[in-house]
Parts: structure tokens; C-alpha cells; sequence
């Protein structure tokens, strides 16, 4: 067996961000911060945007559910804001139709929550109305008047961010249970089934939040679930303010100097403050291994499901029974996020993990590992049976992409039994065997040996 030769990784040539630091823990303990997170149809989501920050800057945990990967999602759009660049503002600005589509949106929930028309379009009407004066509770600070403007750009983004997300609540006041969402992009606090079964424009809209777009205040009962989030809820309660491009009112006018003032009309655009009806939340997705190891490595993340957090070996079960193979694949996290690299979700690839140096921001991937779970004698049932065929080609395949194939080999002991397997403890007794694929090329070993 030739021995490995091992590449420098990749180094991205645009990097516009700062490393932090490889975990979100101190080594001191004094700025020890315990995070919390919920299981959501299988699913571990971080709704609390503290939380969100500090486990993805220090340490690139989880991805964003709505971006690909840092959870920097906006509704603003692109070329609006290069048009407003002058405006002081970090509220998000959005077109006169986008924004009427939400309000569409937000009447179908309300009809379908069961109230008439006429209280439908009341509510909308008295909701959507334009603002002069919107008061930011969560930042308690006041914003600006005709165009928004005027607002510091400090208090316009603690306002944005305290905003930006509210506490799921009915018409009639009550919360609704975070668990019946139907997706993870979904908002935890959605029990809509509709956003489920449409179209798939509206989900590349980016899964948009179905609470209704009224009654902000935290008034009504909440669930044992939204208790633990009480701390969040109180920033959240706060409506989202916008700024809709609009046409003014009897602004069109003839051109100086033209003769047919029919043909050659200029449209003055304002900018107007109005709440968002329909809001778009971006939530951090842990993966399975990503999240248990925050628990019983680090010990900085809680996870609840329902009114408890889980223990750890609760966890354990629970994840196993997820995903069958939860045990082997989390093993082989847990010794390369030891190792110093940071892995994620190589599904893209083919493969179980994808390893990068520092964080995706900085380096290109540099293996693809393929994770399995054997004896002594490397016997056992193997997850992924790999024929000729199918190895070469997934070698091709993360050869094309400047990667090379890792084969992680997790050696337990023979007497080693499954009740000692239904506990992260097993782990103590695992060894660790990497194997590197790579294609033998007869021309190219020739040549070397010429040279020689």
C-alpha cells in the first residue's frame, strides 16, 4: 500500500471575513454563553439570533435555512438598494409589488384562520397603512419621518434586528405550538399545511412565515416551548418596518423641453414606511452530528423538544433512531472536528462529510470522507458497499471538484456489545483509520521513474 501524500488546502482568493475563533466556548469561562435550540420534525433549529451569531462566527456550526450557508438572508432588494444608496436607513426596501404580494399572502391566512372579508381587509388596510413616525420598541428609538431616512444608521439596525423576527401568535391571541411546522425553512411558530403544498416559486421566496400580520403583543397564552423562549419573544414582538418603493401621487409630468407630453412621462419614486404583513425569518439548521456535538463536547447548547431539554443520552437514542446511521457518522465528526478541521454535510459530493481548514470562508474543502463502522478484522455490515464501478466514479467525481476521497474506517472491539453502543461512552473504545483513494496513472508513474 503506497503511503498518502498529503496536499496543502486550497486557500479561497476572496475573503471577506475574519477567523474568530475554532469553538463557541472560552477558554477562560467568563463569557460562557449556553445556547438553546428545538427539534422540529427531526430537525435542530437556533431561532435566537445571539445564538445564531455565536455558534456560526465561532466555529461555522449549522447553516442559514433560507442562504447558502451564513444565515445573512434579506428581503431588500439588490438593485433598489444600489438606487437608495443615499438613504440612511438599514431598513430592508422592497418593490411596490413584492411588498403586494405579501399583503396577498397575508390575507389568504387570515381568510383561512376564519374571518370575513370585511374584517380581512379592515385589518390589512389598517396594518399596511403608510408611517411617519414608526416606533422601534425592541431598539426604543424612533425613526424618521416622510422617506424614513433620517434615522442613524445604529438605530436603524438594532431596530432591523429586533424587528425582524416576532413570536408566533393567532388572530385571536394565542401562540401556536413551534412543532407543527411542515418544513425547516418554515417559522417554527407556522401551523400553516398550505405553504407545504405550494408551488415552488412561492418556496424559492424563501419559505415565508404564516402567522397572521396583526396583534403583535405578547398578551396571549404561550406554550411551554415559547416560555423558554421569553427572552427572544421580547425583542420579537416588535412588527418589521419596510420601505416600499411607490409612485407619488400626481408626480408624472411632462419632460422640459418635449412636445409630446403623452409619450415622455417622468415617474417620481418615493420611498414609504409600512409594516411588513408578511414576515420571512432565517433560523440556523444544525446537523444531527453538528448539534450533538455542541451538547456533549462542549457543553454550550441545550436542546428542547417540547417542554424539557434532552440529556445527552437521550439525545444519543434519539438521533439513532433519525438516522440509523447517526452513531458511525457522528464518530467520525467527533475525531475530525478534534483533529482541528471543520466538517460538514458532504451530500453534495456523494460522501458523508466534507473537511475544511478553519471554515468554509477561508479554504476550498479538502477531503470527502466516507465514514464505516468495523470489527477488528475490518468485517461487518458496511452502510455503503462499494463496487469498482461506483468507486471509480465517485473518485472522479471529487477529483473534479480538487478534493481527494477519504475512507474513515471506526474500529470497535470485537466483545464490544450493543448495550455499550446505546451510550456516546462507546467512543473511548473506537479507533480511528483514514485511507486515501486516489487514482494510480501508469503514464505518469513512468514518467516519474525517468526522471529519476
Amino acid at each position: 500500500m503506497a503511503e498518502a501524500v498529503f496536499h496543502p488546502p486550497r486557500r479561497k482568493r476572496r475573503v471577506f471575513e475574519s477567523y474568530e475563533a475554532p469553538f463557541p466556548v472560552d477558554v477562560g469561562g467568563k463569557d460562557f454563553r449556553l445556547c438553546q435550540a428545538e427539534i422540529i420534525n427531526n430537525n435542530v433549529i437556533v431561532r435566537n439570533p445571539e445564538d445564531i451569531e455565536q455558534l456560526y462566527n465561532k466555529g461555522y456550526f449549522g447553516k442559514g435555512i433560507l442562504s447558502r450557508s451564513r444565515p445573512v438572508f434579506s428581503i431588500s432588494d439588490p438593485l433598489l438598494v444600489a438606487k437608495w444608496r443615499g438613504v440612511n436607513t438599514d431598513m430592508p426596501i422592497i418593490t411596490s409589488q413584492k411588498y403586494q404580494r405579501r399583503v396577498q399572502w397575508a390575507q389568504s391566512v387570515l381568510q383561512e384562520q376564519g374571518l370575513d372579508s370585511c374584517s380581512v381587509t379592515k385589518i390589512l388596510e389598517s396594518y399596511t397603512k403608510p408611517l411617519g413616525l414608526p416606533f422601534c420598541r425592541g431598539a426604543g428609538a424612533e425613526h424618521t419621518g416622510d422617506s424614513c431616512s433620517r434615522g442613524g444608521p445604529g438605530n436603524a439596525e438594532l431596530c432591523r434586528r429586533s424587528a425582524g423576527r416576532e413570536g408566533a401568535q393567532s388572530p385571536e391571541g394565542h401562540s401556536q405550538r413551534p412543532d407543527q411546522g411542515g418544513d425547516a425553512a418554515l417559522d417554527p411558530g407556522s401551523g400553516s399545511r398550505d405553504q407545504e403544498q405550494g408551488d415552488s416559486r412561492e418556496m424559492a421566496e424563501g419559505s415565508c412565515h404564516r402567522d397572521p400580520p396583526v396583534l403583535c403583543g405578547c398578551e396571549g397564552k404561550q406554550s411551554p416551548e415559547q416560555r423558554a423562549w421569553e427572552g427572544m419573544y421580547s425583542r420579537e414582538c416588535a412588527p418589521e418596518y419596510v420601505l416600499v418603493e411607490e409612485e407619488e401621487e400626481g408626480s408624472s409630468c411632462p419632460e422640459d423641453g418635449s412636445t409630446h407630453a403623452q409619450e415622455n412621462l417622468v415617474k417620481k419614486e418615493v420611498l414609504v414606511c409600512r409594516k411588513n404583513p408578511f414576515r420571512i425569518f432565517e433560523y440556523l439548521q444544525l446537523s444531527l452530528e453538528e448539534a450533538f456535538f455542541l451538547v456533549y463536547a462542549l457543553g454550550c447548547l441545550s436542546i428542547y423538544y417540547g417542554e424539557e431539554p434532552l440529556s445527552i443520552v437521550k439525545l444519543w437514542e434519539v438521533f439513532s433512531e433519525v438516522k440509523p446511521d447517526f452513531k458511525t457518522t457522528y464518530m467520525a465528526y467527533h475525531y475530525f472536528r478534534g483533529k482541528g478541521w471543520v466538517p460538514k454535510v458532504g451530500l453534495k459530493y456523494g460522501t458523508d462529510l466534507l473537511l475544511y481548514r478553519k471554515g468554509p470562508p477561508f479554504y476550498h474543502a479538502s477531503y470527502s470522507v466516507i465514514a464505516e463502522l468495523v470489527d477488528d478484522n475490518f468485517e461487518g455490515p458496511l452502510r455503503r458497499p462499494l463496487s469498482w464501478m461506483s468507486l471509480s466514479g465517485l473518485n472522479r467525481t471529487t477529483a473534479n471538484a480538487s478534493k481527494e476521497l477519504m475512507l474513515c474506517y471506526l474500529i470497535r472491539p470485537s466483545d464490544m456489545t450493543a448495550e455499550e453502543m446505546s451510550t456516546p461512552e462507546c467512543m473511548k473504545r473506537i479507533k480511528v483509520q483514514e485511507l486515501i483513494v486516489s487514482r494510480w496513472v501508469s503514464s505518469r508513474e513512468r514518467s516519474e521513474q525517468d526522471e529519476f
